[in-house]
């Protein structure tokens, strides 16, 4: 058996990154002899988080293009576009691999683009239930595209296709602490109903402004909460909170143990990214979305109503949350049918094994 050798390209966010280690180390558990390169975006974050979950990664000088398209300033993405699937050309001749694995964002439409041009098969993952622009264009001479969401054909050739779910964070799944001990560890009462607000990393305004308007009701509601508003936003939340003594309320710029923290959480309040809603079925948590509206072709409006027209999942709009989603939250909290109902029909949607499954479609490739 000849050494496996892969390339896995994307990034930008979070949402990509994440899918891809998990891809990554699937790989690595089924051949441990597996040469894994990844290729990124110069200045983006895979080019520090990919190193952190130990893999090598090499970046390109590719960006996104401008709106609208006839900006001036996109004659330089083109340029860049160009030199960096020059530059993927060279380094796919140095390294040789098997095959090429795309799961979004600007570096994988050069790294593939580049692997299709030298007849390397290639894969794709799209985790939306709106395929990005990557993925679109790469899908032509793909081998195999693995998707989240059913009724992808609009996108895809429908041959080509293959229902796997979202790759997602490993240690969420796995994580001993009970729901107890997970509560404690962030110095709550376990005999109270909780409520997690998470806006991603750097946060989210509209999920913060919904808490700073509703800080009586929250006093007042009898319900705990957990809010991380972001690093982005903390200094600024810090200083509006001086005064603020509401023991029911733990405020914090970033969660560490998410494990715990959902765990802990009798509902989400979150975004509508693909990852999280991948997480949220497969741990069968109850969940109100409150789509970004700052992202392309509107994807998390379109990844929350998957849910939502399952029964799934709660939705609020984001120029509506700042009046709407507390109160929604307290109230559904509270209401243990309603919880049940929403814990049981996202749990159905969850598809378990998925990094697993794309890893083994990926070896498949490698050896035809």
């Amino acid at each position: 058996m000849s050494e496996l050798r892969v390339i896995i390209s994307g990034g930008g966010t979070g949402g990509h990154i994440f899918p891809a280690v998990s891809i990554a180390n699937a790989i690595k558990t089924l051949r441990p002899d597996a040469k894994i390169l990844f290729v990124g975006a110069q200045g983006r974050m895979e080019m520090q988080r990919v190193p952190a979950a130990g893999y090598e990664i090499e970046g390109l000088p590719i960006r996104g293009f401008l709106r609208p398209l006839w900006r001036l300033g996109n004659i330089g993405v083109a340029l860049d576009y160009l030199r960096s699937k020059w530059l993927a050309k060279k380094l796919l001749r140095r390294f040789k691999p098997q095959v090429a694995v795309g799961v979004g964002g600007y570096a994988s439409s050069a790294a593939l683009g580049a692997a299709n041009s030298l007849g390397i098969p290639t894969l794709l993952q799209e985790q939306n239930s709106y395929a990005g622009l990557a993925n679109k264009t790469l899908a032509k001479n793909a081998a195999k595209i693995c998707v989240a969401y059913e009724g992808m054909e609009r996108f895809f050739p429908a041959d080509k296709i293959m229902l796997t779910g979202n790759p997602v964070r490993q240690q969420l799944l796995s994580t001993a602490i009970n729901h107890d001990d997970a509560v404690r560890s962030f110095g709550l009462d376990p005999s109270k109903r909780i409520v997690l607000i998470v806006g991603g990393s750097l946060g989210a305004r509209t999920l913060n402004e919904s808490v700073m308007q509703h800080l009586d009701l929250i006093r007042q509601s009898g319900v705990q909460f957990i809010w991380q508003t972001g690093k982005y936003y903390s200094a600024e939340i810090s200083e509006r909170m001086k005064g603020q003594n509401i023991p029911n309320l733990i405020v914090t710029d970033f969660i560490s143990d998410m494990g715990a923290a959902y765990k802990a959480a009798d509902i989400v309040v979150s975004r509508a990214g693909a990852g999280s809603i991948s997480e949220f079925c497969l741990l069968g948590k109850p969940v109100i979305l409150v789509p970004s509206p700052n992202v392309a072709e509107d994807h998390q409006t379109r990844n929350a109503m998957a849910l939502v027209n399952k029964q799934a999942a709660l939705y609020v709009k984001d120029v509506e949350a700042a009046k709407l989603l507390l109160p929604l939250a307290v109230d559904t909290v509270k209401d243990d049918t309603k919880l049940q109902s929403l814990h049981e029909n996202i749990q159905k949607m969850a598809l378990p094994d998925s990094a697993d499954i794309i890893a083994k479609e990926v070896i498949k490739l490698a050896e035809q």
